[in-house]
Order: structure tokens, then sequence, then C-alpha cells
């Protein structure tokens, strides 16, 4: 007989009147979205992924929202220092947050792709006439990226771009800036094999707009990363992180 697995998602639910977070005790089978309830605030965390995500019921309290904002750092310091902090509120829930708690199941990119990932709007349609390397990167903003992944190079028409994310500080603040900048070293001429590279390509109107190439991260990068945003979540004065 096989021993289940143990979840590896523990859930804090936040007690009002102590102002103070307490972990649960979730009988066997239940899902994590059973548990999601207009009136309570709830702490997911998950230290394999180094993410968690504090979860606000549509009745909390503006007050209830405070205190699990200040709460909530101290439970994943004692957790796990690397663990990002992320919040959501009820009916505006991220798609990782819906994967974590078993709403949605997570897209595995080394599958066979059965169509393209991206709805255009009006708004959107507008970027794509006359692309500039501005309109790109607002386009790249747009789509986002799975979690775990990161942006290698990008590929708009005959040309090829890499891709780049650096912090700066403004008005206080620091935030993510993103762009894009032309190879300094040519790929050579031929066929070229995007070792460890996986191809995403963005499509509008039975058209091919851009074609990204990302690339898995390690477990390792992914803890770099998570220490990286906790710090910058901390140097905003917990203020969330601007993505």
């Amino acid at each position: 007989m096989t021993k289940e697995k143990k979840n590896p998602i523990q859930v804090f639910q936040l007690n009002d009147e102590k102002a103070e977070f307490e972990e649960l005790e979730l009988e066997e089978g239940v899902k994590l979205y059973e548990i999601l309830n207009p009136k309570l605030i709830l702490y997911f965390v998950n230290a394999e992924t180094y993410r968690s995500f504090i979860w606000a019921g549509s009745e909390a309290s503006t007050r209830m929202k405070f205190i699990a904002a200040n709460k909530a750092s101290s439970i994943r310091d004692r957790i796990g220092p690397a663990i990002k902090i992320n919040t959501v509120d009820q009916n505006d829930e991220t798609l990782p947050f819906k994967i974590m708690v078993g709403l949605e199941k997570e897209e595995i990119f080394e599958e066979e792709q059965t169509g393209p990932a991206y709805e255009g709007t009006a708004e959107d349609d507008k970027l794509l006439k006359n692309l500039t390397l501005e309109k790109i990167v607002l386009l790249l903003e747009k789509i986002s990226l799975p979690d775990g992944y990161k942006r290698e190079m990008v590929i708009d028409g005959n040309n090829i771009y890499g891709y780049l994310e650096t912090h700066k500080e403004y008005l206080g603040q620091i935030i993510k800036e993103r762009k894009l900048y032309r190879l300094k070293e040519s790929i050579p001429d031929g066929t070229y094999l995007a070792k460890d590279l996986i191809p995403r390509i963005l499509i509008s109107y039975n058209r091919v707009v851009l074609t990204e190439l990302i690339r898995k991260l390690t477990p390792e990068e992914i803890k770099l990363q998570n220490e990286e945003e906790s710090k910058i979540y901390e140097l905003n004065a917990g203020t969330p992180f601007k993505a």
C-alpha cells in the first residue's frame, strides 16, 4: 500500500479578535478551494515553490486586510525568508493562486499546444499595429510569463532580441523595468537549435505577431528570484511589488 504524499501547502486563518494568524488542521481529502469563505482572510504557504498568497474574502474588513499584510511576513520568515508574498482578493484571483488551491490545472509547456493562449481585445489590437520596441515590451507585460519561467529572447519578424529585466527606483519605490536589446554577438547563419528553450507564440487573427523563447528556471534560480523580490517588498515598506 503506497503512502499518500502530504500536501506541502500550509494554510493559516486570520483570527480577527487576536489579530494573529492560526494554522488550520485540514481534514483529509478537503480541497483547498473548499475552505474559501467571504468572511475570512487566509494565508496559503508553499515552501517547496517559495510562494505564498494572502487571500481576502469579499466581506473582510480593511482593518483585517491591514493586519494580515503585517502578520503574514512573520509567518513567512519562520517558514522560509525567501518565500514571496502575494495578495489576492476574492473574485479577482490570479492564475497562480487558482493553481495552488486547485481551481485550475498548471499548464505543462512541454506538452503539445492545442491553441493560442492570447485572446486580443480592441485595446490590444492597437498595440499590434506598427510595432516598436516599446510596444513589444507592453505586449510582453500584458501576456506575462507562467510561474517558474524566464524570457530569454524575443523574435519579431526577421529581428531577434535579447530580453532584460532590471530594478530601478522611481518616486521612492523600487519598480521592475523591462527592455529589449539587440544581441551583441550575431547568431550563426543556418538552423538554430534552441537548446533548453521553449518557443511561445503570440497569435492574432491567424497571424504570428511575436515568438518568445522562454526557459524553465532551476529551483536555485527560483529561490534567488524570490529572495530578491522579498527584499524589494521590504524596501517598498510593505507595498506589494509591482511586477
